[in-house]
């Protein structure tokens, strides 16, 4: 049996030719909550596309709300739209070969970035970007892929994730360096970096500048949370130094281990004052966090290691309204959250094992896995 679907507004009718979508000038950085909010304006804005759709996806499923993204790309292709997509071959395995052949057939470029195959000639770092631009006047991007688990079932809310929507001069840049790698991209208070491989230590710098330089507060929520010494350190010195530090973290994750990996730091955070919560009601996607109520970050960037060699992006907004907007979203699900205390970290010894010893093993293998495909790719 089918899973129940995603709980979305039906699709978006074609547009009559020469229509125009609504103007929205004003709505320069929007935040989107999930995919129950970002699914409907970007369906909207494909529907609206009169040049160019460019979507770079990790993953992308076929059914669902990927069927209403299928049929939307398709039939902008058939009305003359260049369309180009780009999936990442394990992210979206299972679905590329089908995708590939829908929009092709329409008469759509399609890419799998490194399918499987590319294993056997060492190519195993990932295309994890989530960007949708279209026309270079609109462009969708933060950590949400194309799935039904990101929007909501009826009372069930889907996985805990968010975007923004972009408008304005940023998106006519980021046209322009969609194929150029690495780029950091500036519009009035936005700022948008995309990291080409292994330039993730770029996007990983404008966290700790926001961090180092926070005077009262500091909300990050990250889905897969495996801080290197340094960032862990600089979390630990702004708890120290009087900022309100919260961090929401996977109170279950679809990556096994990824917790364990985590977990082993709470008594380092919690000794010097940070707040943990874990989120339970779903799964916790998102990549985000608030400084001072003035800056946003949010992006498909996770502050692991293998989001230092994977593709990735970033956006840094210094607008107050997105920015507390984003804080609004973090302290309602940190208030659904389950508080993580001090005294209750206290374990067994086959506790202890399975946090510590597995935990400290899932966080080398992946700090020795990132390090030695970067090595690889740069010979």
């Amino acid at each position: 049996m089918r899973p129940e679907a995603a709980v979305l507004p039906s699709p978006v009718p074609a547009p009559v030719p020469g229509a125009l979508a609504p103007e929205r000038e004003d709505e320069r950085c929007t935040l989107l909550d999930g995919g129950t909010e970002a699914y409907p304006r970007m369906l909207e804005a494909i529907s609206f596309a009169r040049h160019r759709i460019h979507l770079e996806v990790y993953t992308f499923e076929r059914e669902g709300v990927g069927a209403l993204f299928v049929d939307a790309l398709v039939a902008a292709a058939k009305r003359g739209v260049s369309v180009k997509v780009v999936v990442d071959g394990w992210g979206s395995i299972g679905n590329s070969a089908y995708l590939t052949q829908t929009l092709r057939a329409a008469g759509a470029k399609v890419r799998v970035y490194n399918p499987l195959t590319s294993l056997c000639l060492g190519r195993s770092w990932r295309n994890h970007r989530k960007i949708l631009l279209v026309d270079d006047t609109v462009a969708f991007l933060g950590g949400i892929n194309i799935g039904d688990a990101y929007a909501a079932k009826g009372d069930v809310p889907g996985w805990a994730d968010l975007a923004v929507e972009l408008r304005g001069d940023i998106c006519r840049q980021l046209g322009e360096k969609l194929t150029a790698g690495a780029a950091a991209l500036t519009s009035g208070q936005v700022r948008l970096f995309l990291s080409g491989f292994a330039g993730g230590h770029r996007l990983r710098r404008r966290y700790l500048s926001a961090i180092d330089g926070a005077k009262h507060e500091v909300l990050l929520a990250h889905a897969y949370f495996l801080p290197d010494a340094a960032f862990v350190r600089a979390l630990t010195r702004a708890a120290r130094r009087g900022v309100r530090v919260s961090l929401l973290l996977a109170g279950r994750s679809d990556v096994i281990f990824a917790r364990a990996a985590t977990m082993r730091l709470y008594g380092t955070f919690l000794r010097a004052g940070v707040s943990i919560h874990e989120w339970t009601a779903s799964t916790l996607h998102a990549k985000a966090a608030v400084v001072d109520g003035q800056t946003l970050l949010v992006g498909s960037f996770n502050l692991d290691p293998l989001s230092l060699v994977n593709l990735e992006t970033l956006v840094e907004a210094e607008e107050p309204g997105v920015a507390a907007q984003a804080a609004l979203w973090l302290e309602k699900h940190v208030a659904m959250s389950r508080h993580v205390l001090l005294e209750q970290c206290g374990r067994s010894g086959l506790q202890r094992w399975l946090l510590d010893v597995v935990g400290l093993a899932v966080a080398r293998f992946a700090e020795r896995f990132a390090s030695f495909i970067g090595r690889r790719r740069k010979r």
